[in-house]
């Protein structure tokens, strides 16, 4: 079983989930999933499909915007507008949780939503180190 780990009211991120937890997330009132992990990046993980069939069981909405290493400034804007388009709260995951708050992050930063420093806090309070990845101001 998969730990959210809760970045702001509208955000939490997960390590890699199981069909198993959408259960858990919906019972805990996440509304949309936001899946950050390429199709099979590695052999131990469900598939895409399976992650969505279990989603849309649970009631959950199910994204994919899949990439590998940093995001592109596209891919975090897509993730950021996944996020703050949602009805309610939000669901991230990719291998460790890590690519899903830098996505979210960077987004959220460029347009505007929260200054890096608030950025790097929310992120160390989900347990996540962001300081060396944001871009500091000029």
């Amino acid at each position: 079983m998969s730990e959210f780990h809760r970045v702001t009211e509208r955000l939490s991120v997960s390590p890699q989930l199981q069909p198993g937890d959408l259960d858990r997330a919906a019972s805990q009132g996440f509304v949309r999933v936001v899946c950050n992990r390429p199709e099979s990046e590695s052999p131990d993980q469900p598939s895409g499909a399976a992650m969505k069939a279990a989603a849309q069981a649970a009631g959950l909405e199910f994204v994919e915007i899949p990439f590998a290493g940093m995001p592109s400034a596209e891919t975090a804007d897509a993730v950021f507008a996944a996020v703050a388009s949602s009805p309610g709260p939000v669901l991230a995951y990719c291998r460790s949780g890590t690519r899903s708050v830098t996505a979210w992050a960077l987004g959220s930063l460029r347009a505007g939503d929260h200054d890096r420093e608030s950025l790097v806090a929310l992120a160390a309070g989900a347990g996540y180190d962001l300081s060396s990845v944001l871009p500091r101001p000029m």
